[in-house]
């Protein structure tokens, strides 16, 4: 069990700038995120897209500005927890205990939900009975690549996420087959290219106009089916397989917390963004209010009012005065200013 001042739903912008909020008043705070890496929204839907309103910044893209949050915190030494999602939350006296989909728990006054319109959840190939391979051989996204060493690896999907695992695992494993239901890619080029190098090397084999029909198996996959759009079929061995369909969006667990809704958002006061529960906040697209605009900015405003009050409840027996960062010597030093 890990005891923290705060922990932030979300590795999103808003979940990010409630980090710096936190850090400067000197509390410490844990992130976790169902994605497999940081930036919530702006990285997984729009990382090159230009965006024009953020303060001080006449145009950034979602990667440019996730990287220039996390350079802004990197002086608090935070630590992610991604590729998992909060399951439960339990009330212990005075604190909250968050449990992960790792099993993973933490103890705290404060839990901050900046889950953006909910968790990303993966779309899955409509095979029947299907969850019962997700505890073995069937995986959404790749936690640690060296367990894939020496396997014949069969990869679905035409995205990025797809291309870049066949180009990846194509070094350690023993063969890589990716297979998509299109001719075309949705990949950036340049790794399209190296795929169909290593298809001519032999260390990859692609299948394209080609869909899952069905996985064979008891406990584990030992057999992929699939289906050519002019009817032709293949069985295929394997000994994993990484499907890559895209990423939906669900409210998931936090639909059952007991917290107030309203149209799939979290009601909250706009006096410092806590939910009907104590201790619990929500900022950032998931919280709603009257005059609630869905804008990263004001996300940020309101990541810097739940701050104040998780100071109060991390703690309660000191007297926080709040200072500007310009002229406080004890931020600056936070900072790592000299």
């Amino acid at each position: 069990m890990k005891k923290t001042d705060a922990v932030i739903i979300g590795a999103g912008p808003v979940g990010l700038f409630a980090v710096f909020e936190l850090g400067i008043m000197g509390l410490n705070a844990h992130v976790i995120d169902n994605l497999d890496k940081v930036g919530g929204q702006c990285i997984e839907l729009y990382p090159d897209k230009p965006i024009y309103d953020i303060p001080a910044l006449p145009e950034c893209t979602g990667e440019s500005l996730t990287k220039n949050l996390l350079k802004q915190i990197k002086p608090f030494n935070t630590e992610f927890h991604l590729n998992q999602r909060v399951e439960s939350l339990e009330k212990k006296d005075h604190n909250w205990i968050v449990t992960t989909s790792d099993q993973e728990k933490f103890e705290t006054p404060n839990v901050i939900i900046a889950a953006g319109v909910g968790s990303f959840e993966p779309r899955k190939p409509p095979i029947k009975n299907i969850e019962k391979f997700e505890k073995t051989n069937l995986y959404y996204a790749v936690k640690d690549k060296n367990k894939f060493k020496d396997q014949i690896v069969c990869i679905f999907g035409g995205g990025d996420s797809a291309l870049d695992w066949t180009v990846e695992l194509s070094k350690i494993a023993k063969k890589v087959i990716l297979i998509h239901r299109r001719d075309d890619f949705r990949a950036a080029q340049h790794t399209v290219g190296l795929a169909r190098d290593l298809e001519k090397e032999g260390k990859v084999e692609i299948l394209t106009c080609y869909q899952p029909l069905d996985f064979k198996g008891d406990e584990s996959i030992k057999t992929v089916e699939v289906k050519h759009d002019d009817g032709q079929q293949k069985n295929i061995e394997v000994d994993s397989v990484l499907a890559f369909f895209g990423l939906k969006m669900e409210l998931g667990p936090i639909a059952n917390w007991g917290l107030d809704l309203e149209a799939k958002s979290l009601k909250v006061n706009t006096e410092n963004f806590e939910t009907n529960e104590k201790g619990i906040f929500a900022i950032g697209d998931i919280c709603t209010y009257p005059g609630k605009l869905k804008l990263i900015l004001s996300g940020f405003h309101e990541g810097a009012l739940c701050a104040q009050e998780c100071f109060k409840r991390a703690k309660p027996d000191e007297k926080y005065v709040f200072r500007f960062t310009t002229s406080s010597s004890d931020i600056q030093k936070r900072l790592g200013v000299k």
